[in-house]
């Protein structure tokens, strides 16, 4: 697999870094730059973007990511997903505000485009 194979939109299903570990559905859109690096834009629920800029070796994707919370406090992170196919991503985060016993989780699902005839 090489990273142009990860450009597109997906579907996310994702827990939070807390003792509930709450669940949250959104979407992920990837694309890279003229240096291969890669670009990460999700929209969890309707309202909340993050943003992040990463890289992908060995069919591992890693992206530090940012996005202002309610407060608009700035909060960072990493998200590092296994590429299992180029349309099945798994994998976990953690931000620095969320409780350090815990990890979030993320799988996501590439959104297949549906051509009308």
């Amino acid at each position: 697999m090489v990273v142009e194979d990860l450009v597109g939109e997906f579907s996310i299903i994702g827990s939070n870094q807390d003792e509930k570990n709450s669940e949250y559905k959104g979407t992920l859109s990837i694309t890279i730059d003229k240096h291969k690096r890669v670009h990460a834009r999700w929209i969890i629920g309707k309202e909340q973007e993050q943003t992040g800029y990463g890289f992908f070796n060995d069919n591992i994707l890693v992206i530090n990511f940012q996005y202002l919370d309610e407060n608009h406090i700035a909060c960072t992170g990493t998200a590092a997903y296994r590429c299992i196919t180029k349309d099945i991503l798994d994998g976990f985060w953690s931000e620095e505000f969320g409780d350090p016993n815990f990890l979030g989780s993320e799988r996501c699902f590439r959104v297949k485009d549906e051509a009308i005839n």
